[in-house]
């Protein structure tokens, strides 16, 4: 099955090409695309340079920083486009482990539609964050549950792996949510759609190289 992995960016250039390598490693089948919000600091000319020797990395850019939601939905509108199966999101700033991806692919291929990789399944898995950040995320995730009725531990994280099938049926042009709520969106569309969701455990750590792109 064809894979990829959408990651947005803005001012990520200290990470991008050891993440590319790092997601390689793991899976070297998979496509990568990024969804550049025009990062002053020459992110998207790294990934330029890395597309010349390699044809499984591919870009959007756009004019200007219009939202994590915004970029995840023309990078899932792009990868339907091309036909991919399964198709992945996850942060710039090594958060997310690449070590994890396998996993999520091999869940998704058991039957599932959704497939996140959670902080929250067995306790609070998550490495140097400020207890107010971690108070928010986490509190964010019960508020969506008790809300919604989603039946899932972690609303707002951003490692996951759709099917292709479950992404198409959902009309982008119809989200407005932006940011970390964009995420709680996906999660229900999917879930509202009669989609299975799974969640992986995983242990989420705070970048090291960058600034965090939350306000």
């Amino acid at each position: 099955m064809k894979t990829i992995v959408v990651i947005p960016t803005y001012n990520e250039k200290e990470n991008i090409s050891s993440l590319f390598d790092a997601i390689l490693e793991n899976i070297p089948s998979t496509h990568i695309l990024v969804v550049d919000d025009n990062s002053p600091d020459g992110t998207a000319q790294i990934i330029k340079d890395r597309m010349a020797s390699n044809d499984q990395i591919h870009i959007i850019e756009r004019a200007g920083k219009m939202g994590l939601g915004t970029a995840y939905c023309e990078g899932f509108v792009w990868a339907l486009e091309n036909k991919f199966d399964i198709i992945m999101e996850m942060d710039a700033d090594f958060s997310h482990d690449p070590k994890d991806l396998p996993r999520l692919v091999k869940t998704l291929e058991e039957g599932y539609d959704l497939v996140i990789g959670s902080r929250y399944i067995e306790g609070m898995n998550v490495v140097n964050w400020p207890l107010s950040r971690l108070i928010l995320s986490y509190g964010a995730s019960l508020y969506t549950r008790i809300i919604s009725g989603l039946p899932v531990k972690d609303c707002t994280g951003g490692f996951k792996c759709f099917r292709a099938d479950a992404l198409a049926k959902i009309d982008f042009d119809t989200i407005h949510s932006n940011g970390y709520g964009f995420q709680i969106e996906m999660n229900y569309r999917v879930w509202k759609n009669k989609g299975k969701i799974k969640e992986l455990s995983i242990v989420f750590t705070d970048r090291v190289n960058g600034v965090s792109k939350m306000n």
